[in-house]
């Protein structure tokens, strides 16, 4: 059974940073390049953050280029995203999965973990 697991969000001020993560399930982990994604209220659900399979390469979008940072460990099944310099246009809901989205189980996305960037 596939399953992802987000954690981390929470309100921060602008600035602030935050570290999210994403426990997976499944034993096909290993071999997908997974993202984060997130959706803002009223928007799309965006990729903002992908890291390959062995995590040796990174891809951000323009909007979190140089704050964000995607990181894995396939040996505990986790994908991180650390976000330093938070503004409040990061503000959204944020899951991960793979890239592109539903390799391991179509139509599937986790709960998500809200991230509010507010003084």
């Amino acid at each position: 059974q596939v399953q992802f697991v987000e954690s981390g969000g929470g309100l921060v001020q602008p600035g602030g940073s935050l570290r999210l993560s994403c426990a997976a399930s499944g034993s096909l982990f290993s071999i997908y390049a997974m993202g984060w994604y997130r959706q803002a209220p009223g928007k799309q659900r965006e990729l903002v953050a992908r890291v390959t399979s062995g995590g040796g390469s990174t891809n951000y979008a323009d909007s979190v280029k140089g704050r964000f940072t995607i990181s894995r460990d396939n040996a505990k099944k986790t994908v991180y995203l650390q976000m330093n310099s938070l503004k409040p246009e990061d503000t959204a809901v944020y899951y991960c999965n793979t890239d592109p989205p539903g390799r391991l189980l179509p139509d599937y996305w986790g709960k998500g973990t809200l991230v509010t960037v507010s003084s």
